[in-house]
């Protein structure tokens, strides 16, 4: 490759009114970095005692004669050593010492670290009950062994070996947990606990509030706060003028109203303040919308936005794609026709249209459906999976599974195989599969009994107590009653999923049957809010039950 021809002409000169002048700092720009440079010493004396134009003939030599005086060479500052940065306390005062509860290890086996600079307090008998629920299969003890799985890596990272190490306090931070600034206690000696005299002395909980009684008699300056799952231990800590709080950090958000829906209303005015950049086209039957204004960042991929206006034509579209300040909407295939019906099922509301549309979308790996008692979320997601099973091709067949959390009483052990098990558990789904075999009338009693064979050799269902190390491929997995399951249960479950399949978690917020779950802490309420925005995801709350007049009137009066 030929080189660039060498300039020609010779650049201009800094003028001295330009070197004089003063630059122009527009109001709100930075201002221009300033260099310091030493001044440069010569035969001719200082920078400072030569006039202006000398400098710039210096600087900016016009004759080649020039080169025959020596330049002074300029002497640079020496760079000042990069700070290290430091950890900025949060607070100003003395870090807050937390006395943890049994029941919050157990809740959330990972809880040591999310106290950020505070301190942590275990005592003796927290220990004691560890140890007694660490036997067993269960996730309880799955979490109280992880727990001291972490207890030992932080006691092992002691300097020393002798016991006053453990006094001092551990540094939460060794073991890599960079965002825990505080350090764990441990009671290393006997604390004589007075109780009042109603309350007995060998109860677990007591002995825990006499311990945080007497941790604020020997650190006064310091607050000291029980924090606990359970409600009666936070009322008596508070009948005995003791702080205590609930575990909070489990919680996706405080206010479930804040929760995600899936659907965003558009103003009366959107037309007017976004149609005149607006660019459209139609493709396969539907409508592009490409908007640029106020509304695009509010927006969130694959988010339905409505607008209904008297006299107008109803806009229903879902939001495929968000390029810097553009968005792009899309029209959805109206599958409250007749004709669009999905397994002879069409959908009834707005919201169940909306449901239908990401359910019957191949580029959606993963959909939540909330809502309450009979919103149709598990006879749309059945109605989809079987369309898409039997008549598309697209999965080999429906897996459904389900949290065995008892509403009354548990009736014991349960006889037969893994499905005769579980089948108990799947009420709902039979009740949805006699629904569904009814659409097709003109088959007759026969032809009805060999579809509803067929359908069953198609549904597959499976207990969560097997899923770890599976691998579902080219399947459509229903995760029904989702609102019971844990963060971590959810994790496990959705991360089973292989090439080509679609997960559907189901379920109601204001039905948890799982102890010390709530709607801020459900693993559903996680997956909706980590879910938000990712380009094969959606959801969708569905806000008006169609089981029955009078299952609508109980659920809103009840």
């Amino acid at each position: 490759m030929p080189l660039p021809k060498p300039p020609a002409k010779r650049a201009a000169l800094l003028a001295l009114s330009d070197l004089e002048a003063a630059p122009v700092v527009k109001p709100g720009a930075r201002p221009p970095k300033v260099r310091v440079v030493a001044p440069a010493l010569s035969a001719k004396g200082s920078a400072a005692e030569r006039p202006a134009a000398s400098v710039v003939a210096e600087l900016h030599p016009s004759k080649p004669e020039s080169k025959t005086e020596p330049r002074a060479a300029v002497a640079h500052p020496p760079r000042p050593a990069p700070e290290q940065r430091t950890r900025k306390p949060r607070g100003t005062g003395p870090a807050t010492l937390f006395v943890l509860d049994t029941n919050v290890l157990m809740h959330d086996p990972t809880c040591l670290f999310r106290f950020e600079e505070h301190d942590i307090y275990l005592p003796m008998i927290t220990l004691e009950e560890l140890d007694g629920h660490k036997r067993g299969m269960t996730e309880v003890a799955r979490n109280a062994r992880q727990v001291s799985r972490d207890l030992d890596a932080l006691a092992a990272s002691m300097p020393t070996r002798s016991s006053t190490g453990m006094s001092d306090g551990l540094a939460l931070s060794r073991t890599g947990h960079r965002e825990a600034g505080g350090k764990l206690f441990f009671q290393t000696n006997l604390i004589n606990v007075t109780l009042p005299a109603g309350l007995p002395q060998g109860k677990a909980d007591n002995q825990i509030l006499g311990v945080v009684q007497a941790l604020r008699e020997q650190q006064p300056g310091r607050d000291v706060v029980l924090v606990s799952k359970d409600i009666n231990m936070r009322i008596k800590a508070r009948a005995l003028g003791l702080p205590a709080e609930d575990y909070f950090n489990d919680k996706t958000l405080d206010d479930v109203d804040l929760l995600y829906t899936g659907v965003l209303p558009l103003p009366g005015d959107f037309w007017d303040r976004h149609g005149k950049t607006m660019e459209s086209w139609n493709q396969g039957g539907l409508t592009y919308y490409r908007i640029s204004g106020p509304m695009v960042p509010a927006l969130l991929i694959n988010q339905f936005v409505y607008l209904e206006a008297p006299g107008a034509v109803p806009l229903y579209a879902k939001v495929t794609e968000i390029t810097g300040k553009t968005a792009v909407l899309r029209t959805l295939k109206e599958y409250t026709h007749q004709k669009n019906a999905v397994w002879g099922v069409t959908a009834r509301n707005r919201e169940q249209n909306f449901a239908l549309n990401l359910l019957m979308d191949p580029e959606c790996d993963f959909i939540t459906l909330t809502g309450t008692a009979g919103a149709g979320k598990t006879l749309m997601t059945l109605a989809a999976g079987l369309s898409q099973v039997m008549d598309d091709r697209r999965y080999t067949e429906i897996i459904v599974t389900r949290v065995t959390v008892p509403v009354g009483e548990d009736i014991g052990f349960l006889p037969g195989t893994e499905e005769e098990k579980m089948s108990p558990w799947m009420g709902a789904l039979d009740d949805n599969l006699e629904v569904l075999s009814k659409t097709d009338g003109g088959a007759g009693e026969w032809g009805r009994a060999a579809t509803n064979d067929l359908v069953r050799s198609k549904v597959k269902i499976k207990s969560l107590n097997f899923m770890r190390g599976r691998t579902f491929l080219n399947k459509f997995v229903i995760i029904d009653e989702a609102q019971n399951l844990t963060p971590k249960q959810m994790k496990t479950l959705i991360t089973r999923a292989g090439p080509g399949t679609k997960i559907i978690c189901l379920g109601n917020l204001a039905q948890i049957d799982t102890p010390y779950l709530t709607e801020g802490s459900s693993g559903l309420t996680y997956a909706v809010d980590r879910f938000k925005g990712w380009p094969h995801s959606g959801h969708v709350t569905l806000a008006r039950g169609e089981r029955s007049r009078l299952a609508d009137f109980a659920s809103e009066v009840l």
